[in-house]
This record gives structure tokens, sequence and C-alpha cells, in this order.
């Protein structure tokens, strides 16, 4: 029969609510969750749903630092496609894929800095981010722009930038999601996705960029819910004493935080439960439970703090394994309280408008075969939008009707969505809509959707001088009168590709 702790303060509670990171909803800490904080609750995960504005957000950091100073305050802010500090309006950093693209460790590391400098301002101390997995699988459903890119020695030497400038803004980077998701074609979030290559190919195309990270001293490294049978053919990397243990402990030498990926993501609730799996995940060397983006109620803090320290009494767990996992978490609050103390470091230099600077330098233009005309009158604008990963979520805008809108004002936009219409009834309401104006195409991995590359090339062929602007990851034929490829949708690549499709930026 399971042991059932309510409002304990003993030792073993304590240290069972210290391993856990849950999400709640508002912009300000319900009373439930100061409770917990005062109970033992030593970390707390914002997203979207939390933060309205700058002012805001550090009004909430403070409130919850009010009831306990050590408190962790985590995020998951990649910049990009993957934004919860500007979920609203669109990033004001390129994300991974484009900083990849132009390959200037040096950018990378200042685009990290500042977004870690804003975030520290807010009070904002874990950054569950950088994505170290690489891309090699094109298809990828979750990853895609949200990796550096499809090399390993590329991934490897910006996610070592990436970590040493966040980290030096004073908040803790966490290098994700080991031992990578990037040959993955099943998103995580809906069900277990499997890596069926051989031991020497994930050593030599996978592991590099965490190897490398682990040497540049990343605070934390967050668990990937995959199953990868060459490393273990029974349990997901999340639930592996075998990689988070032997892998990543003992071979990497990783000695900091361990952190799941959310274990509500149904690879682990609808195979193991997120009580059980929680279990099983700190048994196998994990400190700390991601929970929140799903589920964000009281009633899931205790669920899993109840059922480790069941597990603890029934002798499922050791006990000085949750008091180890417990102190590392302990370890993070600490190092985070002194870099607020101490304040950011060597961001000397670097400009405010840093994201955009790295945003121009990504955009790849390809002219078509007639001499480009930049568009100098409102243009229409038709955008195709697959549907989005939970990681990026659907309430972020992106596209750049906005930012032309700006330049060109009375630019029009519509959205199209695969099987709202078929394709030739979709080419012919764009026309329709655009009459005499120039058409933007806007698309977002058209090398993935067959709907989306067949509109497109309807589009184009009746209207040769359409403007093209892939803003996903860069595999399709460029074509139009114009191809422009952000590497990322994030509002300041909408703005970087607006600037050249009306000839104000530098790629026209």
């Amino acid at each position: 029969m399971t042991t059932v702790v309510r409002g304990s303060s003993d030792t073993l509670t304590r240290d069972a609510l210290t391993v856990l990171q849950p999400g709640f909803i508002g912009t300000t800490a319900p009373d439930w969750l100061l409770r917990q904080i005062g109970e033992g609750l030593s970390a707390v995960g914002l997203f979207g749903r939390n933060i309205a504005t700058p002012e805001q957000l550090t009004a909430l950091t403070a409130q919850l630092r009010a009831e306990r100073d050590d408190v962790l305050v985590a995020i998951d802010e990649e910049g990009g496609d993957v934004t919860r500090l500007e979920v609203r309006d669109g990033s004001s950093f390129p994300g991974n894929y484009a900083l990849g693209t132009v390959d200037d460790t040096g950018l990378t590391r200042d685009v990290a800095y500042e977004l870690g400098r804003r975030l520290a301002a807010c009070g904002v101390d874990l950054n569950w981010a950088p994505s170290a997995d690489v891309n090699s699988n094109p298809d990828n459903p979750v990853i895609g722009v949200r990796a550096f890119g499809a090399d390993a020695r590329l991934v490897a030497r910006h996610t070592v930038a990436y970590v040493e400038g966040m980290q030096a803004a004073g908040v803790a980077a966490c290098v994700k999601h080991f031992p990578g998701h990037g040959d993955t074609n099943v998103d995580s979030h809906h069900a277990m996705p499997r890596i069926d290559v051989g031991l020497e190919t994930l050593r030599a195309r996978d592991l590099p960029p965490f190897r490398e990270a682990i040497a540049a001293g990343p605070k934390a490294v967050m668990s990937a819910h995959i199953l990868l049978p060459a490393l273990d053919p029974e349990r997901p990397a999340t639930l592996s004493p075998q990689i988070l243990t032997g892998l990543l402990r003992e071979e990497l030498g990783f000695d900091g935080l361990i952190i799941t990926d959310g274990i509500e993501m149904q690879a682990i609730a609808s195979t193991y439960g997120i009580a059980r799996g929680s279990v099983l995940a700190v048994a196998a060397g994990v400190d700390a439970i991601c929970v929140g983006g799903g589920l964000a109620g009281e009633e899931t803090v205790l669920e899993l703090r109840d059922a480790l320290v069941a597990a603890v009494r029934n002798g499922d767990l050791p006990e000085e394994r949750l008091a180890d996992a417990a102190a590392r978490v302990r370890a993070l609050a600490d190092w985070t309280r002194r870099a607020r103390t101490a304040g950011p470091q060597d961001g000397a230099g670097i400009a405010s408008d840093i994201g955009l600077i790295a945003a121009r330098r990504a955009v790849q233009v390809t002219a078509g075969e007639l001499p480009y005309e930049p568009v100098t009158a409102a243009p229409h604008v038709a955008s195709f939008a697959p549907v989005a990963n939970i990681a990026v979520g659907a309430e972020t805008p992106w596209g750049v009707a906005p930012e032309l809108a700006q330049l060109l004002p009375g630019t029009t936009a519509d959205t199209y969505t695969e099987g709202a219409v078929e394709t030739t009834a979709l080419v012919s309401e764009v026309l329709a809509k655009a009459t005499d104006r120039r058409i933007v195409a806007v698309v977002r991995d058209a090398h993935r959707h067959a709907w989306m590359a067949a509109a497109l090339d309807a589009l184009i062929e009746a209207r040769p001088d359409t403007v093209v602007v892939e803003m996903g990851v860069n595999r399709a034929q460029p074509r139009g009168a114009l191809h422009i490829a952000t590497h990322g949708a994030a509002r300041v690549c909408g703005r970087a590709a607006a600037e050249v499709i009306t000839g104000r930026g530098t790629g026209a």
C-alpha cells in the first residue's frame, strides 16, 4: 500500500519537493505554489502563460523569492521559434539554426549573453537551453531550426559558445536533449521516438556536442525521452542508468544537475505514468523533474512528491540517491544566488540589438532568373502554416507580414493550413486577394509538407514575380523571383526578410 505524506516537513519530504521543477497557471504566483516553496519546493518553471511584460515577470520572480531567496526560477527560452519571454510578439533573437548558418561563435556567444542578461534582469536564473541536438534527420518534426545544424562539429562549437555566453550573464545553461534528439521522426511530446543506429554512429554524430559542452562547464543537462537500443534496449534515456549514470556521469564526467524533459510528455506519461516515471528517473541518475508544461497544478506536485517519498520508504529508490539529487539542486541554487549578487560579466561592447544584427547576417538570398525588382508598394502576404509542434507553441506569431506592414503600410495577409482548402482553390483565393499587387509567399519547412510545396509551385506558375520566404529548415529547391531563407521564424528573422524584400537590406 502506498504511503501518502501530506504537509510533512521532514527531510525526506523536503528532498522530494526539492527535486521538482513544476509550472503553474497565471502571471502571479498562486497561494499553493508559495506554500509549497515554504515547505521545501526549490524550483519553479515558467512558460509563456506566465509572462506578459518584463516588468510583470520581474514582479513575479520577486514574489517567488520573497517566499525563499534561493528558489530556482527556470524558463524554456531558446530564442528563435521557442520563446517564452516574448511569446506574444516573437523573439528579438534568432534561434540556433540561424546562428549555426552564420557560423560565427563570437556572435553566438554575444546573442546568448544578451538573452541571458535580459533573463537575469527579470529574475530568471536557469534556462532550459541550448539544444545541442544534431539535426541529422531533415524530417525531424520537433527539433529542426532549434538545432544549430546537421554537422556535429558545428553544433559542438556553437553549443559551447552559447553556454559560455548564457552563464557569463549569470544564468545557468541547460544543454539538451541528451544524448541527442536530432535523428528522430517522432515528437516525444506525443509518443516514444526510437533511434536505431549503432553505438559508433551515436558516438561520432550525436555525442560530440555534449562532450564538448560538458568540458565548458554547463550547470545542467536535460535528458531526452528517446529510446536508443545501442545504449539501452529497454528504457528511454530519461529512465536509463546506463545512459545517465554510466555515460553522462561516469564516461563524460558531467557533475552538474541532470534535469528531465517534461515528465508529462507522452513518451513517458503514456508508457510509465508520471509518478512511476519520476521515480525511475531519479533512480537512474536524474536530479530534477521538469513538469508543468501540460500539468500545472498543486495536485501534480503532491502526486510526484508522494511517489518519491513512498519509493524511498518501500525500497524502490535509495534514500541516498534522492538526497544526492536534492543536494545538486541546492548547489545550483547557491551558484545562481552568487551570480545574481555578482551581476552579468563580460558584456562590454555587445549591441542591444545583437539579435537583429544576427538575423540579418543569417539571411540567404537566391535570385530568380529575372532581375529582382524590390517591392515598393504594399504587397499581399500568403503564409502557408504547418501545425506548430508543442515546444514552439501556436501562440507566438511568425512570418513577415507585420514587419512588411511597418515598412509598407497597407500590406495585407492571409494564412493557410493543410486541408483548409484544395490547392487550386487556395491559389485562386490568393490571386484574387492580391489583385495586381506583388505576392510574398511564406513557408516553413516546405520540404516536409507536400501540400505546401504544391501550393507554392502553383502560385509561382501563376505569378512568377512571387517572392518566397522560407522560415524553417532550408532544404527545398529555391524558387520564385527571389528566395529568402531566414533559418528561423523569430520576429527579427521576419524583419530581416522584410528589409530584403523592400530593397532596404543588404541581401537584395
